[in-house]
């Protein structure tokens, strides 16, 4: 079994049940506090790539700074490398936790979305 890498926010439940259901099920896990260490531009374009999800749909948008920056409306008008630029700028906007073993990419915390991929 590959060693998995989360980017997580302790303080985030959702982060903390991820990794309680990884590690349940024997994985081994580099953990990386998003907001200490946030992914790079190249990491993140990576990430969208690999997770099929595109960089618009990888904010956190109940978080504080989202809501503060009012990007709701603006995401959505936003061209890819403007909305990685500005996920890169801050761990707080990335949508946790990212879970990668280098091949495979999930973001968010989905149980069945899980459970095919890192079970």
């Amino acid at each position: 079994m590959k060693k998995l890498t989360v980017y997580h926010y302790p303080q985030c439940g959702t982060c903390r049940k991820a990794i309680q259901w990884l590690r349940g099920r024997g994985h081994e896990l580099e953990l990386v506090h998003i907001v200490d260490r946030p992914p790079e531009r190249e990491q993140l374009e990576e990430f969208s790539r690999k997770s099929g999800l595109e960089p618009a749909k990888m904010f956190n948008t109940s978080g504080q700074v989202y809501r503060e920056l009012g990007l709701k409306d603006r995401v959505k008008t936003m061209s890819p490398e403007e909305a990685i630029g500005l996920l890169a700028s801050n761990g707080k906007l990335v949508k946790r936790p990212i879970v990668t073993d280098g091949d495979k990419v999930t973001v968010g915390f989905n149980e069945k979305q899980f459970e095919s991929t890192w079970g």
